[in-house]
């Protein structure tokens, strides 16, 4: 049978043959596609002219078979890996890199693209393409295109070297957290703990060796997987369990021959050289010169507006959970407040402030009938109907979905496969979106995009469906969002197509927009019917829901504005050289922004794959910073009338028709512009978390 990953010419607009695809198939289908690429290049180098047809148009045919295949690949370790995977992965990365690193650096290359930005055509070209040329001329700079030929080897050493150390990071991370389970047997080891977890935990104990256990008489698994864990420390009555968990969880990864502690300084230490290797004073301003923020000070000032407004408020809502902890029993009113108390005691208070848990509001949230809501709504904004495909692509586990996108009159659009519960043993933790088949306009017409959507909520038990937590159905809209900008771009230029060319900071625009549309009452009482009776969400429950939305929310500015301070010290002020370590620089950044200083031992930065294995090195503040655009971009539904049906239609077409439909071949403010006809304001976001009449 052919390589499944050999993927033709007329095989790449095609979704992957997931079940036919093994790990034994990549090492070959890498080789193969390599050298194929390689010697395209190569042609276009010497042969091609300075067009962009010659140049660009030739660059990407040569370069789909391959993106294609390795892009398969790296899904398969998000949702399928295991240690075959692994091995073939980390022996065919480093081809991968360094062919990716000869073709940024081609100075026949530079050279070319150079030209066609210089000729008399270039302002014939769309904007789109326009954006391509000079989104890959920069692309060729922060490569080391200009450097010498000696820097040029060495960076592409430290490309091949971070690779590596991201790839063994997220590994780490993984099996840190599927390697910890503490089993539990009696009934007073999870008192506090609901139906909900108690069935997530037994199906946890079941996958370790305990066949028998059920949810009403264990044993249950704690794990260290986001739904259990943190259902854990919300809801345990037993203290001392939940320290010894939040002692495991704040420590993932930073022991024994794995730890990732030696990996996080020499990653920060190989950036920061290839910065000095272009010029720059730090990997912070390497990083930026690709984002819409123009500067780290433009940055810091956001941040420090952020963390002014938010802080006093946050030191409110920690004196008040210090004399909740007085107040609660089983507490010691003498002990000092723990990070394991954290979690637990919100919960408690946000259940007497607001009389009700995540619990209740589960049943009402299965996930066929958030599905439907959703869907609807798109139908309402974006004028597109989805409908379930499932059979009609093949899936890499019997769980994934797959759904078609059509336009009002039935005409294709675009497909996504939604990947909904976790599966700790071989699918990482998280929530995430990424493209599988983007748009092109081809001699046989337009080739309509695919999206993977991928979710870590709690998975069906028994008779029992998927039950949402309001989290987990915020979470799913997010990822949505970020599938509607890939699945409904009308660009035709592959490489500014959706997601694609966008700036990191601005990436997060359409799925942060897309959260607020849960706390509209019509939108969640619309999605949800209770399982067992279908009745839907009552109203003083989701009165209760959209007021505890503002519930320490100074508290979670706080936390976010601390992750993208951190971020930034580690990127743009640390010295890899110095005496100081990563973990002084996070101690002393908490220091200074945070209310509650986390233990001692606390090594999160071995497990923040965000900026250690992802895209967000250096970027970590674009959640804030998107996070203004998007609040101020539904503040315009919100002046129009969120009531008003025909107002709020003609926005929603009106945001499909710029944020989502231009994707990246425009200035990211540019299209903000388009949509909300001037630069974005912060009091939108400091409104939505209940900061603006406060502050002010």
């Amino acid at each position: 049978m052919a390589n499944p990953l050999l993927f033709e010419a007329d095989t790449v607009d095609r979704v992957p043959p997931f079940p036919q695809i093994e790990p034994a198939h990549v090492e070959d289908a890498v080789a193969t596609l390599c050298d194929a690429y390689e010697a395209a290049v190569a042609d276009i180098e010497q042969n091609a002219p300075a067009t962009y047809a010659g140049v660009i148009d030739a660059l990407a045919e040569a370069e789909a078979r391959l993106e294609k295949c390795w892009g398969v690949v790296e899904h398969l370790m998000g949702v399928r890996n295991s240690d075959e995977l692994r091995a073939v992965y980390e022996k065919a990365q480093p081809r991968i890199v360094a062919l990716s690193s000869r073709v940024r650096q081609s100075k026949a290359l530079y050279d070319k693209l150079a030209a066609v930005k210089a000729s008399d055509d270039f302002a014939q070209l769309s904007p789109g393409q326009r954006r391509v040329v000079e989104q890959r001329l920069l692309s060729a700079e922060l490569a080391g295109v200009a450097c010498a030929p000696d820097e040029k080897k060495k960076f592409e050493e430290l490309d091949r070297r971070l690779a590596q150390l991201s790839t063994d990071f997220s590994n780490a991370v993984l099996d840190a957290t599927k390697g910890f389970a503490k089993i539990l047997t009696s009934e007073e080891d999870v008192r506090g703990l609901p139906e909900t977890w108690r069935r997530m935990a037994a199906a946890a104990a079941q996958a370790r060796d305990h066949a028998g256990a059920t949810p009403e008489k264990g044993p249950w698994a704690v794990t260290l997987d986001g739904p259990n864990v943190t259902a854990f420390l919300q809801h345990a009555k037993r203290r001392d369990l939940r320290e010894e968990v939040c002692r495991a969880f704040v420590t993932r990864a930073a022991t024994g021959p794995a730890s990732n502690e030696p990996r996080v300084r020499e990653i920060l230490s190989l950036r920061q050289e290839q910065a000095a290797l272009l010029g720059y004073a730090s990997y912070a301003e390497m990083s930026l010169a690709q984002k819409m923020a123009s500067s780290v000070d433009e940055v810091e000032a956001l941040l420090g507006e952020l963390s002014a407004k938010a802080r006093p408020f946050a030191e409110r809502e920690h004196h008040e959970l210090e004399a909740m902890k007085k107040s609660t029993d089983g507490m010691d009113p003498n002990a000092a407040l723990m990070p394991w108390d954290t979690g637990f005691l919100a919960e408690r208070q946000k259940e007497a402030k607001f009389s009700f848990t995540d619990e209740e509001t589960r049943p009402y949230f299965p996930l066929e009938r958030v599905l439907q809501g959703l869907f609807s709504l798109a139908e309402e904004l974006f004028e597109v109907r989805i409908t379930a495909a499932d059979g009609q692509a093949p899936v890499w586990d019997d769980d994934v979905r797959y759904f078609a996108v059509q336009n009002l009159d039935g005409s294709p659009r675009a497909a996504f496969y939604l990947d909904p519960y976790a599966r700790p043993a071989n699918k990482r933790g998280g929530a995430w979106m990424n493209d599988c088949i983007g748009r092109k306009s081809t001699d046989r017409g337009v080739r309509h995009p695919v999206a993977y959507l991928c979710c870590n909520q709690t998975p069906p038990s028994g008779d029992v469906p998927s039950l949402m937590s309001f989290y987990e159905v915020e979470t799913l809209f997010h990822e949505f969002g970020h599938g509607l900008q890939h699945m409904l771009t009308t660009v035709d230029v592959p490489e500014v197509a959706g997601i694609n060319g966008v700036e990191w900071d601005a990436v997060e625009v359409p799925s942060q927009f897309m959260e607020n549309w849960v706390y509209e009452k019509d939108i969640a009482q619309g999605m949800s019917g209770h399982y067992q009776t279908g009745a839907k969400l009552p109203d003083d429950l989701f009165a209760k829901i959209k007021a505890a939305r503002t519930f320490r929310a100074a508290t979670a500015m706080i936390r976010q504005v601390y992750f993208a301070r951190l971020d930034l010290a580690l990127h743009h002020t640390y010295d890899p050289s110095g005496p100081e370590a990563p973990l002084d620089v996070k101690r002393r950044i908490a220091r200074e922004v945070l209310v509650q200083q986390p233990l001692d031992e606390d090594r999160f930065l071995c497990a923040f794959t965000h900026i250690f294995a992802g895209g967000y090195s250096a970027g970590y503040y674009s959640y804030k910073w998107a996070e203004v655009l998007a609040a101020d971009a539904f503040g315009a539904f919100e002046e129009a009338g969120l009531d008003d049906a025909a107002a709020r239609q003609k926005l929603g077409h009106k945001f499909r028709d710029t944020i989502l439909s231009e994707g990246g071949a425009r200035h990211p403010m540019a299209v903000f512009e388009a949509f909300r006809g001037r630069k974005p304001e912060v009091d939108p976001l400091l409104r939505a978390y209940g900061l603006l009449d406060q502050a002010a």
